[in-house]
């Protein structure tokens, strides 16, 4: 099973390799275009003056994959992007090691998510010691929502003083884990596609104003990537529109933006750990399915989830995976969010017919 699983992310891997060779090629060829009409020559580099040009690009590091993702998308290849968090990892249970406060000492540019998410983040830089490290914060001027009370010990008790031993696997026992509020309210926003438009639009707009130089690069790339973000908007409306208020139950508290944007409900959040099951945290999503009669349960890959599955069965509920991409198989292309989330648009419209 593993090793399928690794074969097929590979494949995955090579295919998103391709694509964006491809890519950096094309905006290789558009931006050499570009710095020539600028210049007025046609000028013929030495290869010692390409090397240093390639050298001189600004190092930008995002945290997290969604905002790497949208980093990558506008930088194109004007600037050096990297990815502090590996996507393999989840973020809520992120402990920062040596090399990144050794990769932020490095960098110019540093793009995070925002909204509490990267708790990890603010000792990190503060043992870096780059005084000129230029912070974007992707979710500037986002409007927020607040996390769903998780659906604890009973579903009738919406309570506050969570269980560590029921957490869904992302608080291990940390004070701020996941299905904790966070104070800046719920950090998810990159799953609504109109707000993905609004932090690309920030990283857009820090990178441009920290590395003026390629801000035609920027906006250009950009703007390119936001008219994919309208038509990924617009499938999810259409398609979204002929299961009004579907209401839904997930594991994780990952998409009160896309159901409010989409008019769909997160009825619930029901808090299970990711590995052993027991039949208590079964019987938790069995009464919460019943209480808000939900028409889906949405799990997340890599969660085990046979016990639940049969149980669905009984409901009649089906369980399926809906993607928060805060994890990839390793795969970085930019190009990565929108297959991602039209698998996420199919599983909603299978779930909430």
């Amino acid at each position: 099973m593993i090793w399928n699983r690794l074969g097929s992310r590979t494949s995955q891997k090579n295919k998103g390799i391709l694509s964006l060779m491809a890519l950096l090629t094309l905006s290789v060829a558009v931006g050499c275009n570009q710095s020539n009409t600028d210049i007025g020559e046609t000028s013929e580099q030495t290869p010692q003056a390409q090397e240093a040009a390639a050298t001189e690009k600004v190092k930008v590091v995002a945290t997290i994959l969604p905002t790497y993702l949208f980093t990558k998308a506008v930088a194109g290849d004007a600037a050096d992007v990297s990815i502090l968090v590996p996507p393999t990892t989840d973020v809520h249970d992120y402990q920062s090691t040596p090399d990144d406060v050794k990769t932020i000492s490095t960098a110019s540019i540093l793009v995070k998510n925002g909204l509490g998410l990267e708790e990890f983040l603010d000792n990190t830089i503060k043992n870096a010691e780059n005084p000129n490290l230029v912070k974007i914060d992707a979710s500037k001027g986002i409007q927020t929502l607040d996390e769903i009370s998780p659906v604890d010990k009973t579903v009738t008790e919406h309570s506050h003083g969570h269980s560590h031993g029921h957490s869904h696997g992302h608080s291990h026992g940390h004070s701020h884990g996941h299905g904790h509020s966070h104070d800046d309210g719920n950090p998810h926003v990159w799953l609504d596609p109109v707000l993905a438009k609004q932090q690309v639009t920030n990283i857009r707009d820090g990178l441009s104003a920290a590395d003026p130089a390629n801000k035609a690069t920027y906006e250009a790339n950009a703007a390119a990537y936001i008219q994919q973000l309208d038509n990924l908007d617009q499938e999810f409306q259409q398609t979204l529109q002929k299961t009004p208020n579907c209401t839904f139950i997930t594991f994780h508290d990952a998409f009160p933006y896309l159901a409010q944007r989409y008019n769909l409900k997160q009825v619930a959040v029901v808090q299970i750990p990711e590995d052993q099951l027991s039949p208590a945290d079964v019987q938790r999503a069995v009464n919460a399915v019943k209480k808000y009669n939900a028409k889906a349960l949405f799990s997340e890959p890599g969660v085990d989830n046979k016990l639940l599955t049969s149980l669905a069965q009984d409901l009649n509920v089906t369980v399926r995976n809906l993607d928060s991409l805060e994890t990839a198989g390793g795969d970085t292309n930019p190009q990565y969010y929108f297959q991602a989330m039209r698998t996420n648009l199919q599983t909603l419209e299978a779930g909430c017919k």
